[in-house]
């Protein structure tokens, strides 16, 4: 996957610690809490408000409890990036099957497909794919992203953006037909502003780089935070609760 597509309030959720000696379920439990890598203003991944703290501190809680021990978070934030924090744990990481088996920074089996949509401004007309919008229909894209290649070599209208809220700003108002968002982010602001009558469509499920599954990373793990965190993580799959949580931050959860 081309990191150049990932979108500012992905960048925390992304993020890869440095490497210095993590700890094995055993001291975790033993320690009785497990830290977990997040942003503080990256609504609706996650956030330090008590009241709508995100989907990867609620996920984050659920396997916490079910290790039995208590979550710490420790906040991101530019000046202060992951490489100095020794996190055990980090969400909606970009899944690699061969971290699942092996390596340094281990990872769970994935869990959600995540990636960029077409969100569609209230008078556009819906559509299934990207391949269906006419010449004219002016499209934002994040500039130098996969998304604008994409669009750009299908001979769409495309009109670039440095920052991903501008872009939702014009679509909102009507000033663009449609966008390349990052799903969840769209799928927030729709839900906290539904007067913006925004469509969204997963336009770009056949567009290669532009959706991707996504996993829980756990640095330096041994096997058995592993497994027990898979276990948890497929608890979480079969009862509902990965999607009642992503569901209450208005995201659709996807199985990969």
């Amino acid at each position: 996957m081309n990191l150049r597509l990932l979108l500012p309030t992905l960048l925390a959720s992304t993020l890869v610690c440095a490497p210095s000696t993590a700890r094995t379920l055993e001291q975790i439990k033993e320690l009785g809490s497990i830290l977990l890598c997040a942003s503080p203003e990256a609504l609706p991944y996650a956030s330090n408000k008590a009241d709508k703290p995100g989907f990867q501190i609620e996920v984050a809680r659920e396997i916490a409890n079910d290790l039995g021990v208590k979550l710490n978070i420790e906040w991101i934030v530019p000046r202060r990036r992951a490489n100095v924090v020794n996190c055990d744990l980090q969400l909606d990481v970009p899944s690699d099957v061969e971290k699942q088996k092996k390596g340094k920074h281990r990872q769970t089996r994935a869990y959600h497909k995540s990636g960029v949509v077409l969100g569609l401004s209230a008078t556009a007309t819906p559509i299934a794919r990207y391949t269906e919008l006419q010449p004219g229909q002016r499209v934002g894209v994040m500039i130098g992203s996969v998304a604008s290649e994409v669009l750009g070599k299908a001979g769409v209208s495309i009109v670039p953006y440095a920052f991903q809220s501008d872009m939702v700003d014009d679509l909102s108002k009507g000033d663009l037909y449609g966008g390349a968002v990052s799903g969840a982010s769209l799928s927030y602001y729709a839900l906290e502003h539904p007067e913006s009558g925004i469509k969204i469509t997963q336009a770009f499920d056949e567009a290669s780089g532009l959706v991707w599954p996504v996993a829980a990373g756990l640095r330096n793990a041994d096997d058995a935070i592993v497994e027990a965190v898979n276990q948890i993580i497929e608890r979480m799959l079969a009862d509902g609760t990965i999607k009642r949580i992503y569901g209450s931050y208005g995201v659709t959860h996807q199985r990969p």
